[in-house]
């Protein structure tokens, strides 16, 4: 494994590894940027392939993190974890308590929440061994599951891209197709059906697609056409890298907005959705709510400051489209500019340093 190659390449930055034999962890702590702030950022639970495949995840994924929280105006940087998933039978409470011992080990350098593969019960299990936690039960102070403010955000940012490139005011008739409505993509349909808006789902459970059929009238596409749905926004919501080679030809939607982190596959694919007149709405500027609503947990949680924070995302969305249309430039650097100007303008010394090894 190239590490320092991979740092380099994602500019980090540290990045902190934990094994523990006796629950089977394997679990990778990517800090990013801690220029604004203690690095905030998800928990993803799910195989891998490969090490290099995990390590290369988080770093991806907490540099995202840093951009978006910079663009949502947040005093976080940017970091993520991973969890290598067992192969064999494992004890789940276990494993979560000593990803909570690795994280306090870490002093509050960086903070967890959710993500793909976890849950607010795994929260729950990390925070009786460590208060870096976030996306807890109410009932303990915090906000719990993040995904409905994810897809208010997504839906926000949405409706900003179909004002900027279709001229309507309202989602009154758009046709949305929806890849992936597990939590976060389950509540866009919500979003959106209460909006009016048409849906085309896919899943790889047929069942959650059934489920979006039955609550919002939702028609069904398989996961591996779904891009190619005559429609006017593609929603990618599911892993990440659905806007690659083989999709982007077929795509016949004049927008691109949904809330999967990492949606382009490779930055060169912002590009050739520009040049195909096709409008991009960066997904860690359009996904941003759930970060916002778990960041509030920092400070005391107050759900309608969360909100009104997170329906600010359609100010930031028509920014970027306005920018990008000016200087005819792809929205993905639109955003990246943005993001850089901001923390061109803080210490270059991070606020928290690493603690000492």
């Amino acid at each position: 494994m190239e590490l320092f190659r991979h740092l380099s390449v994602y500019d980090y930055g540290e990045v902190h590894f934990k094994l523990d034999k006796g629950t089977g962890l394997r679990a990778i702590v990517a800090i990013h940027d801690t220029r604004m702030g203690p690095a905030l950022g998800g928990c993803r639970f799910i195989p891998y392939d490969t090490d290099e495949d995990a390590l290369v995840d988080a770093l991806r994924l907490a540099r995202g993190m840093t951009y978006k929280a910079a663009l949502a105006g947040l005093a976080h940087g940017g970091g993520k974890s991973v969890i290598m998933r067992p192969k064999h039978a494992f004890d789940r409470v276990a494993l979560f308590r000593a990803f909570g011992k690795f994280l306090e080990d870490l002093r509050g350098h960086y903070i967890t929440a959710e993500d793909s593969g976890t849950g607010l019960e795994d929260m729950e299990v990390i925070r009786t061994v460590t208060k870096n936690v976030t996306g807890i039960d109410p009932s303990h102070g915090g906000s719990g599951d993040p995904s409905p403010f994810t897809a208010l955000g997504v839906r926000r940012g949405i409706e900003a891209a179909v004002k900027h490139k279709l001229g309507k005011d309202s989602l009154a008739g758009i046709h949305v197709a929806v890849q992936g409505v597990g939590h976060v993509g389950y509540y866009l349909c919500k979003e959106l059906h209460a909006a009016g808006a048409k849906l085309t789902v896919a899943d790889v459970d047929p069942l959650k697609a059934e489920r979006a059929t039955r609550e919002f009238g939702a028609g069904v596409a398989p996961i591996d056409t779904i891009a190619g749905t005559v429609c006017d926004v593609f929603a990618p919501c599911a892993l990440g890298a659905g806007v690659n080679d083989s999709t982007i030809p077929s795509l016949k939607a004049p927008i691109v907005a949904g809330a999967a982190n990492n949606q382009l596959a490779e930055p060169r694919h912002g590009d050739d959705l520009h040049a195909r007149g096709i409008l991009y709405a960066p997904d860690y500027a359009i996904n941003a709510g759930g970060l916002i609503n778990v960041a509030q947990e920092v400070m005391g949680y107050d759900a309608e400051v969360s909100r009104q924070k997170t329906l600010r995302i359609y100010d930031t969305m028509w920014e970027i489209f306005e920018r990008a249309k000016r200087l005819n430039a792809p929205t993905y650097k639109v955003a990246d500019i943005l993001v850089e100007e901001k923390l061109a303008r803080v210490s270059k010394e991070p606020k928290h340093s690493s603690p000492a090894a």
